[in-house]
């Protein structure tokens, strides 16, 4: 029996989690499952391919479980849900990043999200683009967070005399690699509060 897209897909990702984004290359793939490289190029045509595919998987059970039926608790859970799946393997959120995975998965959660801005009564422009806002957020601040915890990567109070950056030395007890559920949730507060003001008229010959 051959060997299928998806043990090539659960094989991509096995690689990930061992060697990073880096490390995943088409040769790595078909070493890890023991078949030829061409095995690997048969389902994914080049790496960039397998990293949708891989992109698109990650986003596989954001569905699975019932959601809240109000908004914005539902909204809040499918982001939360999107998160999870990016922090479920290394370098997740910088390989999709990377991608346009067009593809079912991703295609259905997205649908799913922008559903239910525009059950809420969001006009089409801003259901897309909170979407898109949304996972924008959740990619970069999940890439700072993986990053985190392979580098530690802060601002030390000598780089921030307050002399020299007195407002940054002031918040700097809430900027470093920390805090990142609080903050990811207060982001979603931030957008949540907005979306009435983004709704205000757009002027002549605009549409929403």
């Amino acid at each position: 029996m051959g060997t299928t897209r998806g043990e090539i897909v659960a094989a991509t990702l096995a690689v990930l989690d061992e060697h990073g984004l880096d490390g995943v290359t088409m040769r790595a793939v078909a070493a890890r499952l023991g078949v030829q490289h061409n095995t690997v190029r048969w389902h994914a045509s080049s790496k960039g391919r397998l990293l949708e595919l891989a992109s698109d998987e990650l986003l596989a059970h954001c569905l699975d479980e019932p959601l809240p039926e109000a908004f914005p608790d539902r909204l809040k859970e499918l982001s939360r849900r999107c998160r999870t799946a990016l922090l479920s393997h290394r370098d997740a959120a910088r390989m999709v990043a990377g991608v346009f995975a067009a593809e079912p998965r991703t295609l259905r959660y997205a649908d799913t999200v922008i559903a239910t801005l525009l059950a809420a009564g969001h006009s089409r422009r801003t259901a897309a683009w909170t979407h898109w806002t949304i996972f924008y957020l959740t990619l970069g601040l999940t890439q700072e967070q993986q990053a985190a915890q392979e580098t530690a990567p802060a601002l030390l109070p000598d780089q921030v005399a307050a002399d020299s950056y007195p407002a940054l030395a002031e918040v700097l007890p809430y900027v470093g690699p920390d805090s990142f559920d609080e903050r990811f949730e207060f982001a979603l507060d931030l957008f949540i509060a907005g979306l009435p003001r983004v709704e205000e008229p757009l002027g002549p010959g605009r549409q929403r």
